[in-house]
């Protein structure tokens, strides 16, 4: 059964739970807390079909349903009380503040009511439904399709010990071997041959999982599979050293098995990432509009300082390394990159008058609201970059292709902290900053760096 099926399960479930116990609380209310016959009413309808919409929406931007197959009980009871208590203040503070009432006790009681029923109604239904999910992913052929890097003595112990889980929910497809002689994990499983192969193998198999049974104190070798392999949705596992267990790093989700650290390739939480596309959505319409008369200013500004059109389109790679046309005022003169892709300097002779002032102030970015408003940009993140110097960067530094994982920003903390680039070694110690964002992004450090980016803008400070 496929992921969808079971969202569609659970969604199903939400919203008959919602239904349920909002019409019990209505009722209930009516009657214990008020004191009066229920009567239908149009209240009534109109909330039995918009309460539960608006639960389904809550537990979607949550992260309820990303990555269902991997739900358990305690996560699922968990999820619920924290998304109950935030609905129900929203709905009090919405709905029922404003209802006449004869004392104050009346409040409690039906935010206590309403709390109790919903968070009981849905949990029930998701206990039931995720004690189904976990047995249907436990059995042989439905868990997670792992990949096993290593074949020897190490890998043999861990891929026995997480076979016999009571609830093993890895489905092995095979092993590729790292250093050519360690074969001794073929009596498990299936040899499908060497690093060589691994890209071509993660995608044939359709892979969900990695684990590399290398020690992590071999950290040159390891650090270069987890370049080739973190595109962001594959579960790695490694051992952990003793310096990673004595600083508490080890996460564990189940107290059977081998012990194995996950590598989190994302921590910003799936709501922070959902607020921020939301966040980019309505705040590049509104930059849009109230810089509509610094548009105009700048595409005349432009148009007087040279020949040659007012935007400039450039190809550029971005979210999951697919390309797009970057917009920006033109701040060079035509036929620039006759002799191919250069790089600008501060003292480049290519630079317009008018486009060297405009370059310090990055009013040649403001045109990317629009990048942001098509899907291919974000307010914050990696500057994307030519598919030419990204060639160049990855034979350096490989890491580099992390950076597409997000969408690219109008601005980011390597542009803030160092600006524009004149060469691939500077593009280097700009990436620096990037991999840094990547690691620790938040709604809160977008933020901060918007806040640099304004002042940067007023200062003219822009390199």
């Amino acid at each position: 059964m496929k992921e969808k099926s079971w969202v569609s399960f659970f969604i199903s479930a939400d919203w008959l739970a919602a239904f349920i116990s909002w019409f019990l609380f209505f009722c209930l209310r009516k009657e214990w807390i008020e004191g009066k016959t229920f009567v239908w009413e149009r209240n009534v309808f109109l909330g039995l079909i918009l309460i539960p919409l608006f639960w389904i929406l809550l537990y979607y931007l949550q992260g309820t349903y990303h990555e269902i197959r991997r739900l358990y009980r305690v996560r699922a009871l968990a999820l619920t009380l924290n998304a109950t208590i935030v609905g129900t203040v929203v709905l009090f503070f919405g709905l029922l503040l404003d209802d006449k009432v004869t004392t104050y006790q009346d409040y409690y009681q039906s935010i206590l009511l309403l709390f109790g029923i919903h968070f009981l109604a849905t949990s029930s239904f998701r206990i039931l439904l995720t004690t189904f999910l976990v047995h249907y992913v436990s059995r042989p052929g439905n868990g997670f399709k792992t990949l096993v890097i290593g074949g020897n003595e190490k890998a043999v112990e861990i891929v026995q010990e997480l076979q016999q889980m009571p609830r093993n929910t890895f489905d092995f497809v095979g092993y590729l071997n790292i250093n050519g002689s360690d074969f001794q994990l073929s009596n498990c499983l299936k040899n499908l041959g060497n690093l060589d192969i691994l890209e071509k193998t993660i995608d044939s198999q359709k892979v969900e999982e990695v684990i590399i049974a290398l020690e992590s104190s071999d950290h040159e070798r390891l650090r270069k599979i987890v370049s080739r392999i973190d595109n962001g949705k594959l579960r790695i596992k490694v051992l952990p050293d003793m310096y990673v267990l004595l600083s508490g790093y080890v996460r564990l989700s189940n107290i059977y098995g081998a012990l194995l650290t996950e590598i989190v390739t994302d921590v910003m939480p799936f709501w922070q990432q959902k607020l921020k596309r939301v966040m980019d959505l309505v705040l590049a319409f509104i930059a849009v509009i109230l810089l509509t008369p610094l548009y105009i200013f700048s595409a005349i500004a432009v148009k007087l300082s040279s020949k040659g059109p007012i935007f400039y389109l450039q190809e550029r790679i971005g979210l999951e390394g697919k390309p797009f046309k970057i917009i920006k005022f033109r701040t060079m003169y035509v036929n620039s990159e006759a002799a191919g892709p250069q790089l600008s300097s501060e003292n480049d002779p290519r630079i317009t008058p008018t486009g060297r002032f405009m370059r310090k102030t990055r009013l040649d970015e403001f045109p990317q609201f629009i990048n942001v408003l098509l899907g291919h940009m974000s307010l914050v993140g990696p500057r994307p970059e030519r598919q030419f110097y990204i060639d160049q960067i990855v034979k350096i530094e490989p890491q580099y292709l992390h950076l597409t994982r997000v969408r690219p920003g109008i601005t980011s903390w390597g542009q803030v902290k160092f600006g524009y680039a004149e060469n691939v070694e500077q593009m280097l110690q700009r990436m620096k900053f990037d991999l840094l964002y990547l690691k620790n992004r938040s709604i809160a450090l977008d933020l901060k760096i918007m806040f640099y980016t304004v002042i940067i803008v007023f200062k003219a400070k822009g390199k």
